[in-house]
C-alpha cells in the first residue's frame, strides 16, 4: 500500500486524508442513526399510556426527553403545557414543530460533509491525473532535447500518478456517495416517523388539556 502511495506522489495524501475522514464519518452515523436512539417503536404508545390523566411528572419528562430524539420531541410538548395549561393548539404545534427541526438537524449532522467528499474526491483525483500528465509531457521535453533519450523512469512515474489518483478518487467517491445516500434514505425515513408520531402527540395532548 505505501508503494503505491509513493508511486502517486504528493497529490494522493488529500485523498488519503478524505478516505480516513470518510470512514470515520460513516461509522459515526452508523452509531448515531441506530433506531432506538432515535425513534423507539414503542416510545409514543408509551408517552401516550402515561399521560392518559395528566400531564406526568418533571422527573418522567426528563426520563422521557433522554431517551431518544423522539423522546426530546414529545417532551418539548408535555413542557410547554406544564409551563401553560391553557396554550393554544398553534402553540402548542409550533413548539412540536421547532423541537422537530432541532430533532431533523441532529439527523442530518455530518451528511453535507460526506456529500462534499463524494464530490471532492473525483476533482482531486483529476488534480493528481492532470499533475502525472504535466510530470509525462516534462520527460518527453527533456527527451526531445536530450540525444541519447528520454527519462524513462520520469516516464513512467508520470503514468503512475495520473492512473493511481484517479483510480483512488473513484474509490473514495463512489462508497462516499452510496452511504451518503443509504443515510439520506434513513434520515428522511426517520423524520416521516417523528412527523407523523408528533402530530398524533399533539392530538393527545389537546385531549388531555381540555
Amino acid at each position: 500500500m505505501f508503494s503505491i502511495i509513493q508511486a502517486a506522489g504528493w497529490p494522493i495524501w488529500p485523498l488519503v486524508a478524505c478516505s480516513i475522514l470518510a470512514l470515520a464519518l460513516v461509522i459515526e452515523r452508523f452509531s448515531s442513526l441506530k433506531r432506538p436512539k432515535i425513534a423507539p417503536v414503542k416510545l409514543l404508545d408509551e408517552a401516550i399510556t402515561v399521560s392518559r390523566s395528566a400531564v406526568p411528572s418533571p422527573d418522567v419528562v426528563t426520563k422521557l426527553e433522554q431517551n431518544s430524539l423522539l423522546g426530546e420531541v414529545l417532551a418539548s410538548g408535555f413542557r410547554a403545557i406544564n409551563v401553560n395549561p391553557h396554550i393554544s393548539e398553534d402553540d402548542l404545534r409550533s413548539t412540536l414543530e421547532g423541537a422537530g427541526r432541532q430533532a431533523a438537524h441532529e439527523l442530518e449532522r455530518y451528511l453535507a460533509a460526506l456529500a462534499t467528499i463524494a464530490s471532492a474526491a473525483p476533482l482531486l483525483g483529476l488534480l493528481g491525473t492532470v499533475i502525472g500528465m504535466i510530470e509525462i509531457f516534462g520527460s518527453q521535453a527533456g527527451a526531445a532535447g536530450n540525444s541519447v533519450g528520454g527519462n524513462p523512469a520520469q516516464l513512467a512515474q508520470g503514468i503512475s500518478m495520473a492512473l493511481y489518483n484517479t483510480a483512488f478518487g473513484l474509490m473514495i467517491a463512489i462508497p462516499s456517495l452510496i452511504f451518503w445516500r443509504y443515510f439520506r434514505a434513513r434520515v428522511d425515513s426517520y423524520l416521516l416517523t417523528m412527523e407523523l408520531a408528533a402530530e398524533r402527540f399533539v392530538r393527545h395532548l389537546n385531549t388531555l388539556r381540555k
